[in-house]
């Protein structure tokens, strides 16, 4: 019998830009609810497991149907923690080093679907990959990049000025819904960025990284339209 793999959901309680991010009221539910339901939607999971430093997420997780077997140790819960040791953390408590694979999936990704999950878990197996990561393409050309030089535009990368956007070798960027690991990979090598890492590619519109109100306007208009 296979293994299920395990869903990790990071959710600490501070939040400096927008007050209590992770459980900030969207669309008559917590935000964290959504990853929580997605996951249990997507039938992949032997478990889902919420990192919290905070009593309060802990319950509201809870009810949503994830576990949260300890609360988080304020050392992995400041600005300055980063994923992989929450990731890390989460999988020595709960004794999960056996299990081949890991799910991390952000509080703060109402886009993303049950068919994602199901589809980038394929994905990572198929290609025997160590990590697999969600990424989106820039809408704008990055080797095109303007920048100010003693008040004027300047191009940062002269040398591209000239070349038109569809003829320069595509750049995506790390969307930050959801990451999967080979466990004995990450626990071998303990970086969060793994050498054998494949994308699975996200359109636009599932791609908002929630930091500011602007992005929360942003998530709600994504969420709402894809509901119509």
């Amino acid at each position: 019998m296979k293994i299920k793999p395990i869903c990790i959901i990071p959710a600490r309680a501070g939040s400096k830009r927008i007050k209590n991010k992770n459980i900030i009221n969207f669309f008559g539910k917590p935000l964290i609810a959504y990853s929580i339901l997605t996951a249990k939607k997507s039938k992949l999971f032997s478990k889902i497991i919420v990192s919290t430093d905070s009593k309060k997420i802990k319950k509201i997780a809870e009810r949503y149907g994830a576990e949260c077997p300890y609360i988080r140790k304020k050392n992995l819960s400041n600005d300055k923690s980063s994923t992989k040791d929450v990731l890390l953390d989460a999988i020595q408590k709960i004794k999960s080093e056996k299990v081949p694979y890991h799910f991390l999936i952000y509080p703060t990704a109402p886009l993303i679907t049950n068919n994602d999950l199901i589809k980038a878990f394929n994905l990572i197996k198929d290609k025997r990959a160590d990590a697999l990561l969600t990424v989106s393409e820039f809408i704008s050309h990055p080797l095109r990049a303007l920048h100010f030089n003693k008040s004027y535009l300047k191009f940062k990368w002269p040398q591209y000025q000239k070349c038109n956007s569809q003829d320069l070798t595509n750049y995506y960027f790390d969307v930050g819904a959801f990451y999967i690991y080979k466990t004995s990979a990450i626990i071998d090598v303990k970086k969060f960025f793994l050498k054998k890492t494949i994308p699975y590619i996200l359109p636009i519109k599932k791609s908002v990284d929630l930091n500011t109100y602007e992005d929360l306007r942003l998530l709600k208009l994504f969420y709402d339209t894809k509901n119509k």
